[in-house]
């Protein structure tokens, strides 16, 4: 890929943001219900208040990257990373965690929207490659963080914290020395979302019904780190299987690229109909984890799961980009991460009390239903988009 320097600091930043955020994630569930001794319930619910969190800080770092620049932006939203990985190493029992994660969380969703919208200025002309850059460098974050969590925390959960605060500190030095980037895009001036014309309204409700299908798809995706995480549990899986799981989920969407390029070519490049495939293999992937009782068949479910998630995360933020009016790239970018937050808030929690008031059958019943709805929306969202701005 020909992408410029600038977008290449972007994207070992984000590498370095989610691998911190790696170490701490995937176990969360698991650290409060064996650790602090918490109902799936309640980890869901101080799981959810997380993401409430997350949403703040992505309409105010979306709407800051409008006002202020990505720089300042970022800086603001890691300054609040460091204070809460540092007190999270200090004081890390019931309520404290609950408190430092919150924090976490809000400082951590300022980030990612200033990162995914300065990456569409700096290089406005390199499209689903742009966001499909940023993307993968998630997923190496993912392929890093999680690999080494789950062996840490065998040692001890006191080591994933020192670590979750090393990654901060060394994304901290990548952001005030390289993220101080130039780009064209105007400076929005501090007032709300205009709705002047016809066709910002029509941009602005294609981007509600997309973002009403992102948050469905990420409560049910979202299972994987909750409810599906603490049944491992139950049945005999170690952490550092557990983990392979995400480790093998990173490393694919790495490497498994030429895997879909053919079903693109298909498609036309149509992102709609990419997304459309993606979520039936979501589908595909919660049928077979179903019947799982043994790591294989969690492996293979893990690996259906990753080949739908390569066809719907990194078009989310592109279409985003797309449908943005001038000035508006950093509160698009920050009303997409905040439905894909919701998702992650409400998902913990309808899977916790599904699980606990029935079964793990009927939680992923719950989820392919899900699933069904979200495809109703993704089938309408651009339904009023004029012919030539068809996504």
């Amino acid at each position: 890929m020909n992408i410029p320097k600038s977008v290449w600091m972007l994207v070992i930043g984000m590498a370095l943001n989610i691998t911190g955020s790696s170490f701490l994630w995937p176990l969360n569930t698991i650290y409060m219900k064996e650790e602090l001794d918490k109902s799936l319930t309640i980890a869901g619910i101080v799981l959810m208040i997380n993401s409430f969190g997350m949403v703040v800080g992505n309409l105010l770092g979306g709407s800051l990257f409008d006002k202020l620049g990505g720089y300042r932006t970022i800086l603001t939203g890691t300054a609040v990373c460091l204070v809460s990985t540092t007190m999270l190493n200090f004081f890390h029992g019931w309520p404290w965690y609950a408190v430092w994660l919150v924090m976490l969380g809000f400082g951590g969703g300022m980030i990612v929207p200033a990162i995914y919208a300065m990456a569409g200025a700096v290089w406005p002309n390199g499209g689903r490659q742009t966001f499909n850059a940023i993307y993968l460098a998630q997923n190496i974050g993912v392929a890093l963080g999680a690999a080494l969590g789950g062996f840490v925390a065998e040692l001890s959960f006191n080591y994933i914290f020192i670590a979750n605060l090393l990654m901060y500190v060394l994304f901290a030095i990548v952001a005030v020395t390289q993220f101080n980037l130039e780009y064209s895009v105007k400076m929005h001036k501090p007032d709300n979302l205009e709705l002047e014309n016809k066709d910002q309204k029509r941009r602005f409700k294609a981007l509600i019904l997309l973002c009403i299908m992102f948050s469905i798809c990420w409560i049910a995706y979202i299972q994987w780190e909750s409810t599906i995480a603490s049944f491992t549990q139950d049945i005999d899986i170690s952490m550092s299987q557990y983990s392979i799981l995400w480790t093998v989920n990173g490393i694919m969407i790495l490497v498994a690229q030429p895997l879909i390029s053919p079903v693109i070519r298909i498609l036309k490049g149509n992102i709609k109909k990419q997304m459309i495939v993606g979520i039936i293999i979501f589908m595909v992937s919660f049928l077979v984890t179903s019947f799982a009782e043994q790591f294989s068949v969690f492996l293979i479910g893990m690996i259906i799961l990753t080949f739908g998630e390569m066809f719907v995360w990194p078009a989310v933020p592109t279409i985003a980009n797309f449908l943005a009016p001038d000035g508006k790239q950093g509160q698009y970018q920050g009303f997409v991460n905040s439905a894909s937050t919701v998702g992650k808030a409400f998902g913990p929690l309808i899977g916790g009390i599904l699980v606990d008031a029935f079964n793990m059958s009927t939680m992923f019943i719950g989820m392919i239903v899900l699933l069904s709805i979200a495809l109703c929306f993704l089938a309408v969202f651009d339904k009023n988009m004029p012919k030539d701005k068809t996504i």
